[in-house]
């Protein structure tokens, strides 16, 4: 999903079965400079992915004919485009189901038009974040920092006595969050999203547990310190300067 320039207001597309809560979206995030097209079901969602750039999707579990589960994993085959889903209040089981389809984001009815604008603005801002270290990743051929080379490409972590020290995928992208970010404090949350560790675990201190790894794995031979520093209440920095090799 590529974002829109800043010049291009946000568009959403929102799919709900119910008129007035359809009006409510669309005047509310129209509002507040997003423009929406709304649709009463899925019928016409290829048409509207094929026409018009779209941001963000607002789907409703409980929809006519096809309904949001399928909606979600059919549009998981072939793309990225970031999805809250509207569920009901006793539909748990369905909000899971719905985030392991691969839906980002859920919220329950009735909602409040301000929470759902303030979610679409915070999954738009992560999805930022994530294009960024993977734009990153994909022209980048190599970061260095403190004698220490990360080679994006091979994947390859070598000290700056040359040794090769091997990383699991979560450590490799949590390394790469921090270096496309140095000396910039990232919170847990940021570093959750950057690293997509949310993946494969759900709360916050799973990124502590991947700090405290990753800070073991850049130990042997350093002589610059501590290379990632605990922000008491806010999240960790990446404190030396990286150089990129491209």
């Amino acid at each position: 999903m590529k974002l829109p320039s800043p010049a291009s207001p946000i568009h959403i597309l929102a799919i709900d079965d119910d008129a007035q809560i359809r009006q409510l979206i669309v005047d509310y995030m129209e509002d507040n400079g997003i423009s929406v097209t709304a649709l009463p079901d899925g019928r016409d969602i290829e048409h509207v992915l094929a026409n018009r750039h779209v941001d963000l999707l607002i789907v409703d579990i409980r929809l006519p004919g096809e309904d949001g589960m399928q909606i979600t994993r059919r549009l998981r085959d072939d793309s990225d485009v970031p999805i809250i889903m509207l569920t009901g209040k006793t539909e748990e089981a369905d909000r899971v189901l719905g985030l392991e389809l691969g839906a980002d984001d859920y919220l329950t009815k009735p909602f409040s038009p301000r929470e759902l604008l303030a979610r679409v603005r915070a999954l738009l801002r992560r999805t930022r974040g994530q294009e960024s270290v993977a734009d990153g990743l994909a022209r980048i051929r190599a970061y260095r920092f403190a004698g220490w080379e990360l080679n994006v490409r091979m994947r390859r972590l070598t000290t700056p006595m040359g040794d090769t020290v091997p990383l699991t995928n979560a450590e490799f992208n949590l390394l790469a969050a921090f270096l496309a970010a140095p000396q910039r404090v990232l919170s847990r949350e940021q570093l959750l999203e950057l690293s997509r560790l949310h993946n494969d675990e759900v709360y916050d201190r799973a990124i502590d547990v991947q700090v405290g790894r990753l800070r073991r794995k850049l130990r042997p031979g350093k002589e610059y310190g501590e290379l990632i520093r605990t922000e008491r209440g806010a999240g960790y920095v990446f404190v030396e300067r990286t150089e990129t090799v491209r």
